[in-house]
């Protein structure tokens, strides 16, 4: 069987140097790295993933003998499934607060508040804030309109904008519980989730530190201008920017697309972690109809859904004309299809490097070296992350490798130092193969060679400044 390492190597120099060195369409170059990967895994290493992954005899067989082209289209599929209805949703909230003139409220309100040279530090807190009990992607659909909004304001710092809501998103969602990754290191660690959530915020905060500084050097090095979308274009927002107070919308309305989606998504994941994890036999009536209301409702696509709605309407009440407010729809939609497409591609290229079984040969790897406990989390997980592109499956991977040394005796310091190891591992290094990369790169504007100097070096330093902060605490403070 090939190395599944060779595999890699060869998806790398078909997506990148397709986008970068021969301008292909990155769609395009996604799917060609897809099916080349997936042309090249043998059945037997199909069939050996499958068996790995925890899969009966007979599905694992079943998955050696797809064809190429169902792979690639289960994989696609599977991903517009997580990600369809929520960027169509996202699209459509932000161009109606665009063109309503509710970014354009929160914005006006924001600098009063806080002053122009404390609006990056803004976004940077409420991004932290929203992203622990919301799914990053979520969180930057619902803030990327107020990032463009203030820029067309200030006519500076876009990038700086931009990066700021994005530090302080990712990290949350990899190192502060309830989201997927921490939750499931924690428990697998044994680590409560009250100390998770404490460690997880304390680094955190440290980590975004860093990535707000870095998002300070290369808005300097490398500015970005703010630039025409297909849902919303400069003259447009230009326009909105120069309008009088009276003109625009209640801050109160116009925040509520952005606050009710948070609050019903945050409502759900604290009852589920509450009254839902309490015996049946124990749920009082009333607490099951609020869990029933908050699970129909705060699923983030009917979340994202109503929200929409309230920004159609929002909208349709300021201008009144439903040829305007067609075409505003008509406009994002058309602009999440293409980003719908991109991300399910990238989808597509990391379930096929998936069923390499790169995560399992990276484990082997790991598993010849003898290095000390905290950096070989971080590297293994590092590793993995890079090489099939979700920071979840590489942290649930890495806990696959190393859950078995994980006790305050063989450690010497607290397991929750090496959970939070393994959640900075899952940020580098962010790239084509990462559904997250496309959408910021798509919905900020940036180009891919920008994405990865701004967003993907980010992530990088975030995730080495974490390390660092991790491995002083555990010799400082072990907890044990």
């Amino acid at each position: 069987m090939m190395d599944p390492l060779w595999l890699l190597l060869v998806g790398i120099v078909i997506v990148v140097g397709g986008i970068l060195v021969f301008k292909l369409q990155a769609f395009l170059a996604l799917i060609l790295g897809a099916l080349a990967v997936g042309l090249l895994t043998s059945p037997d290493m199909l069939l050996s993933y499958g068996l790995q992954s925890g899969m009966n005899e007979a599905a694992a067989t079943a998955l050696a003998n797809q064809t190429i082209g169902r792979r690639v289209a289960t994989a696609f599929g599977n991903t517009c499934a997580n990600i369809g209805i929520l960027i169509a949703m996202a699209s459509i909230i932000g161009g109606c607060l665009l063109k309503s003139g509710s970014a354009e409220r929160i914005v006006r309100s924001s600098l009063r508040l806080f002053g122009e040279k404390n609006a990056p530090l803004g976004f940077l807190s409420s991004s932290f804030t929203l992203a622990i009990p919301v799914f990053f992607d979520t969180v930057f659909y619902l803030m990327i309109p107020l990032g463009k909004a203030m820029a067309m304001r200030t006519q500076r710092n876009y990038v700086l904008y931009v990066m700021a809501i994005v530090a302080g998103g990712v990290m949350a969602h990899s190192l502060v519980p309830p989201t997927p990754g921490p939750l499931f290191v924690a428990s697998e660690l044994g680590v409560s989730i009250g100390l998770m959530m404490i460690g997880g915020i304390i680094i955190g905060i440290i980590t975004v530190i860093f990535g707000y500084m870095y998002a300070v050097w290369s808005n300097r090095k490398w500015p970005i201008p703010l630039r025409d979308t297909q849902e919303t274009t400069l003259e447009e927002l230009a326009k909105v920017a120069q309008q009088e107070d009276s003109e625009l919308p209640p801050f109160w309305l116009a925040i509520l697309p952005i606050l009710l989606p948070v609050l019903l998504i945050a409502g759900n994941t604290a009852l589920q972690s509450t009254i839902g994890n309490q015996p049946a036999s124990e749920i009082t009536g009333w607490q099951e109809g609020l869990l029933n209301f908050f699970t129909t409702l705060g699923d983030s696509n009917v979340a994202l859904t109503l929200a929409a709605l309230i920004a159609i309407l929002m909208l349709f009440l300021k201008i009144k004309e439903r040829a305007v407010l067609r075409k505003t729809i008509l406009d994002a939609l058309s602009s999440a299809g293409l980003i719908i497409l991109i991300t399910g591609a990238g989808g597509a290229f990391g379930g096929t490097l998936q069923q390499t079984g790169i995560g399992f040969r990276i484990e082997n790897l790991a598993a010849d070296y003898q290095l000390a406990v905290l950096p070989l989390a971080f590297f293994v997980t590092a590793l993995v992350r890079t090489a099939q592109g979700s920071a979840t499956v590489a942290m649930i991977t890495a806990i696959g490798i190393l859950g078995g040394m994980a006790t305050s005796g063989t450690l010497g310091f607290h397991p929750l130092y090496l959970a939070l190891a393994i959640g900075c591992g899952s940020k580098l290094f962010a790239w084509m193969n990462d559904s997250g990369f496309w959408i910021i790169c798509k919905m900020s504007g940036m180009t891919e060679g920008e994405t990865i100097k701004h967003f993907s070096i980010q992530l990088t330093i975030m995730g080495i400044a974490g390390l660092i902060a991790i491995m002083i605490a555990a010799r400082l403070f072990p907890l044990v």
